[in-house]
């Protein structure tokens, strides 16, 4: 048997973790998942949200200040970080085994705020080129790994008969981050009016800094999370993996491409005011 690559000494980490041990999990093993869980749907929800800011940002964007994008532009403007988001599953699933839960978690809810603090600059300077933006989505991509890392993390701390419970709760928590940006934009286009995205981005700047905090403060490491070396590519070799994959395009892929386009779609399509585009966008997310 290959032995489990050699973790780094940072941070803090518990060693012995036995979930299916019924004793220890009511002794002590249950309270500690379910505060990394609690966290991790935290952090995760947030990611989530700075990932598909840009499908409520794009309703904002128009000439009157001072962004005279055209639709394909705009599309663009969302396709861009949920490619970079899909394309960074694979080494935020590798980087929590070789980190650590509690400091992956740290450092992925952190980073959200060099994206979050550019789109909120950038999103002010009436004028600013399309690429520019299309560089600040590509950051907010970032938060599209969360997804990832979060549940490669909290599968091991659960006994097998809670592991689908606790990945459902995990996921379905860090999802509704789309729904919440989008109702968010709703909120901001229904009192302050469409001249003002970056309103939307300042609600989150603080939610990013408190969930980093909270990692780092109440979440653990833990050994039992550790990879052996090669086991993404031995899951590549296995052709079930291929068919499970298809099949997540069209269910995830599905509701991640709806979820960010449709506001848009009503907007460029059927002529839809930035406020009547975001009563429904949230709606599929929710």
């Amino acid at each position: 048997m290959t032995p489990p690559p050699a973790r780094p000494a940072t941070g803090r980490w518990i060693e012995d973790w036995d979930p299916e041990d019924e004793e220890f999990w009511q002794r002590s093993g249950r309270r500690t998942a379910r505060r990394n869980l609690a966290l991790s749907v935290l952090a995760e929800h947030i990611g989530f949200s700075v990932w598909s800011m840009w499908s409520v940002l794009v309703l904002f964007m128009s000439p009157e200040i001072g962004f005279a994008f055209t639709p394909s532009e705009k599309f663009l403007l969302v396709v861009v970080p949920t490619l970079v988001g899909a394309a960074l599953r694979l080494p935020y699933s590798y980087a929590v085994t070789r980190f650590g839960g509690r400091n992956w978690t740290v450092f992925a809810s952190a980073v959200l705020l060099v994206p979050a603090l550019a789109a909120f600059w950038f999103i002010r300077q009436p004028g600013t080129d399309l690429w520019v933006f299309l560089l600040v989505g590509a950051l907010c991509g970032l938060g599209g790994g969360n997804f990832a890392s979060s549940m490669t993390n909290i599968t091991a701390l659960f006994p097998q008969r809670l592991q689908g419970w606790a990945l459902g709760i995990n996921a379905g928590g860090g999802n509704l981050g789309v729904a919440a940006v989008q109702l968010i934009g709703l909120l901001v286009i229904a009192t302050a009016g469409s001249a003002h995205p970056s309103y939307v981005i300042a609600a989150y700047l603080p939610l990013i800094v408190a969930s980093s905090v909270l990692a780092a403060w109440k979440m653990d490491n833990f050994a039992a999370v550790r990879g052996a070396p090669g086991a993404q590519r031995e899951a590549a070799r296995n052709p079930h993996t291929w068919i499970i994959s298809l099949l997540y395009v069209g269910t995830f892929g599905s509701f991640i491409g709806y979820g960010f386009a449709f506001g848009l779609v009503l907007q460029s399509q059927f002529g839809a005011t930035p406020f009547e585009a975001a009563q429904y966008t949230f709606l599929g997310p929710l």
